[in-house]
């Protein structure tokens, strides 16, 4: 389905009925709304592990702009602002009201621009596997990238995060084919990848020499978010190490945030670590008093 917010069309799919029978009424879920990862990618690479939440909350899955099934509009509204801006509009257009925001990657810097840029607008927060700002913990990415993969993956991730030759389509390609098997400790299903969407235009975009991805910064902006916020993190993650999960649980207001470290796992947490990510965000979103 798609929907026009701010001057482009969104796709979005729904799992789950909003009211379902429970005795002599209709019980109301929450809506559990999902920003994919990327830049570049689809909601797609949520399915179907997260449909296990799908008896719970209403799940909405959301295509950014520039993204998936999404209208591209101009390159220059591809932006963390504008995405965010995207995700309240989106939530007006549809009467989507107190959603449970998820992002995971990117995804997550999305959410955390939107919550911060709209902080009563979300009922409750998580945020997995992301990063505050695009230029921390360049050297321990190197490191794990190098740990995991050998010198061929920590000379990519080194021409990747500090020198500028790292972003040409030739450095892109042997990113996907030799660094990103390593975000993960388990192999991933070889359908995602093909089932995805794929735009790399939007990557290469957000990742250019003088991008908003390397340049981001929302650290000192964590502290506007109002709502209860809940924090993952894979010890073993690359490309988003723990530090970046402790930083942002360290910035948010502490009587809201509850911070989840996964030993053994990488990117995502999810991937690694179903069965325990599953029951960790159920019990998040049904607690109905966060402590």
């Amino acid at each position: 389905m798609h929907v026009s917010v701010n001057g482009v069309r969104l796709f979005f799919d729904v799992e789950g009925a909003k009211f379902v029978p429970d005795g002599a009424a209709m019980r109301e879920k929450p809506v559990l709304l999902m920003l994919h990862g990327g830049p570049g990618a689809d909601h797609s690479i949520y399915r179907p592990a997260y449909s296990a939440l799908a008896d719970i909350a209403q799940i909405v899955y959301l295509d950014h702009r520039g993204n998936g099934r999404s209208e591209d509009g101009p390159r220059e509204r591809w932006n963390l602002a504008q995405w965010g801006d995207d995700l309240r509009a989106f939530c007006e257009v549809l009467d989507i009201v107190d959603p449970i925001v998820l992002g995971a990657s990117f995804g997550g810097m999305v959410a955390m621009a939107y919550a911060t840029r709209h902080p009563a607008h979300p009922s409750k927060l998580i945020l997995i596997s992301t990063a505050a700002s695009g230029a921390e913990h360049l050297d321990r990415r190197i490191e794990l990238f190098e740990r995991f993969g050998g010198p061929e993956v920590g000379a990519l991730a080194r021409r990747r995060f500090l020198e500028t030759q790292g972003h040409d389509q030739a450095s892109l390609d042997a990113w996907g084919r030799l660094a990103i098997p390593h975000y993960f400790r388990k192999p991933r299903d070889p359908d995602m990848a093909r089932r995805a969407i794929n735009r790399s235009e939007v990557l290469h975009w957000f990742t250019r020499p003088g991008g908003e991805g390397n340049g981001f910064d929302m650290s000192g902006d964590l502290h506007r978010i109002q709502c209860p916020t809940l924090v993952l993190g894979g010890e073993d993650d690359p490309i988003h190490p723990i530090e970046s999960q402790a930083d942002i649980a360290a910035a948010l207001p502490p009587h809201l945030v509850r911070f989840e470290r996964f030993a053994d796992c990488g990117h995502a947490c999810m991937p690694d670590a179903p069965e325990r990510t599953t029951a960790v965000i159920r019990d998040f979103i049904t607690r109905q008093l966060f402590v």
